[in-house]
C-alpha cells in the first residue's frame, strides 16, 4: 500500500482527517454511520482486504485498503494530521491494536478501543469448554476419541494450524465465500467436503441446520460477541447436545475501552 500516494490524493481535496477508524468488524461500520449522524465527516476508514472495502463503501467516503504496521500508521497519522484513532478491529487482532496504541503514543494523539462486551458470563450451557489457545482446543479434541467430525467456526485466519494439528480428524469449516478464501482453503488441503462457504452471522435455526448437515461432533469457536452471532452458535450447540470449545480473547491493557457506539460519540466530543 502506497501511503504517500494516498495522503497526497486526500490533501489535494483539502481534507485533513481528524479521525482514523481501524476497521475489520461490523461494529466499525456502525461507528462510521454514527460519525456521519453527529456531523463528523473528516474521518477515514482503514480496512485490510478487498472484501472489507466492498462492505465499507456504503458507510465511509474515504477508505484505505491494506494492512499497516506501526511505522506505516505513524506515517499516515503525521502526514494527514490525524488527532484520534478509533480501533474497531477484530477482538483477536491484538497485534494491530498494539501497533495502533504505540503509534498513537509516539505521535501524542488519542487512542480509543471499541470492543464488544464478553458474553462468557451469560452462558450456562454445561457442554461449553473455555480454553486460551488453538493448541489447547485441538488438544482437547484429540483427547476425546468420539469427537471425529470437528466444526471450525473461528474464521479464515488460522485454518492451517487446525489442519496441521487435527490430521486424524475430519474438519468442516465455515468461511467467507470469496475466491481468495477458497484458494487458501484448497492450498492447505481442504476440499468441498470440508468447506461451507457462506457469509454470517446466522441465527440459531441456520446454525442448527448447518451442524446437522455436517454431522458435527464438536465445535471450536471464538468469543466473538453478540454481533458475531456467538449466542446463536452456543444455543444451536445446546439444542443438539454438541459440545463447544470456546477460545477466549487475549487481553491487553488498552488505554481506553468503550463498548457502545454512543460512548464513541462522547469520547470524541468530550474526551
Amino acid at each position: 500500500m502506497n501511503l504517500s500516494l494516498i495522503s497526497d490524493e486526500i490533501k489535494v481535496g483539502g481534507i485533513i482527517f481528524m479521525i482514523l477508524v481501524l476497521g475489520g468488524t461490523s461494529d466499525s461500520l456502525k461507528i462510521c454511520d454514527r460519525l456521519y449522524e453527529i456531523g463528523i465527516s473528516d474521518f477515514v476508514l482503514s480496512v485490510a482486504t478487498d472484501f472489507g472495502k466492498e462492505l465499507a463503501e456504503s458507510h465511509a467516503k474515504f477508505i484505505i485498503n491494506g494492512k499497516m504496521d506501526k511505522k506505516e500508521m505513524k506515517k499516515y497519522i503525521i502526514e494527514n494530521e490525524v488527532r484520534q484513532v478509533i480501533d474497531a478491529t477484530h477482538p483477536y487482532a491484538i497485534d494491530v491494536s498494539r501497533n495502533a496504541m504505540d503509534a498513537c503514543e509516539e505521535t501524542d494523539i488519542k487512542y480509543i478501543r471499541f470492543e464488544r462486551k464478553s458474553l462468557l458470563e451469560n452462558i450456562t450451557y454445561q457442554g461449553e469448554y473455555i480454553v486460551d489457545t488453538i493448541e489447547e482446543a485441538c488438544g482437547m479434541v484429540l483427547s476425546n476419541e468420539e469427537w471425529e467430525n470437528v466444526f471450525i467456526a473461528t474464521g479464515n485466519k488460522n485454518l492451517g494450524t487446525y489442519v496441521k494439528l487435527l490430521k486424524s480428524r475430519n474438519i468442516v469449516t465455515r468461511v467467507f465465500p470469496t475466491s481468495e478464501t477458497l484458494r487458501n482453503c484448497e492450498a492447505i488441503g481442504l476440499n468441498a467436503d470440508n468447506i461451507i462457504a457462506i457469509k454470517g452471522p446466522f441465527n440459531k435455526e441456520i446454525n442448527v441446520a448447518l451442524l446437522k448437515h455436517a454431522k458435527v461432533d464438536v465445535v471450536i469457536t471464538k468469543e466473538s460477541g453478540f454481533a458475531g452471532g456467538y449466542l446463536d452458535k452456543i444455543s444451536a450447540c445446546e439444542e443438539l447436545g454438541i459440545p463447544v470449545i470456546v477460545i477466549k480473547r487475549k487481553t491487553i491493557d488498552y488505554q481506553r475501552v468503550v463498548h457502545d457506539v454512543s460512548e464513541i460519540e462522547e469520547s470524541i466530543i468530550f474526551g
